[in-house]
């Protein structure tokens, strides 16, 4: 008779298990790309300084910028990563082990998140002293970062599943990251109306008014939560279409 097999792994365990194993692997490629990230959304910031003085349009400019941080390490670098990964036959590896497929792109998706904390921090606070805004609610960047981390991380990961190639993947982290910049850093306000639709669409968008709503004087918290409740969504949609990309990828 054969023996049994082992119990599956379950996904607390397994997720964590991945989630360290991602850190450690990833840690040292992927701090200088975060300065990068970080001294691009600051460059940016300088230049619209120029343009916009305050109000409003100072604070979409401070918003988009700090968010922008996470887009290019969630969304760019983890499409190009899986991208890779199936290019490589990297699935392969995890395919053998006996954890969950949402285990392997939860744990990814944290660990690239992870790498946007401190880049995001600095950028919002920098952005509010260029911009002379208020930094007293700058402790909605704990709901923030993650929400719009796990949006923009299981958007990025279902596109390096899905592209047939790995060059493709790498175009579609670059556009995803372009309309970020874009249509997150620019104010809303000057943008046509067409273009306003597209920005409704981009994840990271409902991320960067919760943010830019919280330097108003009186926040209107409500409006805030509801704005996070809608990157929660998008973000447990994100990840679900990224879970069934592994599972799609691997079995090819």
């Amino acid at each position: 008779m054969p023996a049994p097999l082992a119990a599956r792994a379950r996904l607390f365990p397994a997720l964590v298990a991945v989630y360290r194993a991602q850190l450690s692997r990833a840690r040292v490629a992927r701090i200088p790309l975060l300065f990068v990230a970080t001294f691009q959304s600051i460059g940016i910031m300088i230049l619209m300084r120029g343009v916009v003085d305050g109000g409003s349009e100072a604070r979409a400019v401070v918003a988009g910028s700090s968010v922008l941080v996470v887009a290019f390490v969630a969304l760019n670098l983890l499409a190009q990563y899986f991208g890779q990964l199936r290019a490589s036959g990297g699935l392969d590896h995890y395919a053998t082990l006996p954890v969950p497929p949402s285990a392997v792109v939860l744990g990814a998706a944290a660990a690239y998140a992870s790498f946007t904390v401190p880049g995001t921090a600095v950028t919002a606070v920098m952005g509010s002293v260029l911009f002379q805004l208020p930094m007293t609610n700058l402790w909605i960047l704990l709901a923030v970062i993650p929400l719009s981390g796990a949006a923009l991380a299981g958007l990025g990961a279902a596109l390096g599943l899905l592209a047939p190639r790995q060059e493709l993947a790498t175009l579609c982290g670059q556009l995803g990251m372009s309309a970020a910049l874009l249509l997150g850093v620019l104010p809303a306000a000057r943008m046509p109306q067409v273009v306003s639709y597209a920005r409704d669409l981009l994840p990271s968008t409902y991320g960067v008014e919760a943010l830019a709503r919280s330097f108003d004087g009186q926040p209107d918290w409500w409006v805030v939560c509801a704005d996070l409740g809608v990157c929660a969504g998008v973000a447990v949609v994100s990840l679900a279409a990224a879970t069934w990309a592994y599972r799609r990828a691997a079995v090819r």
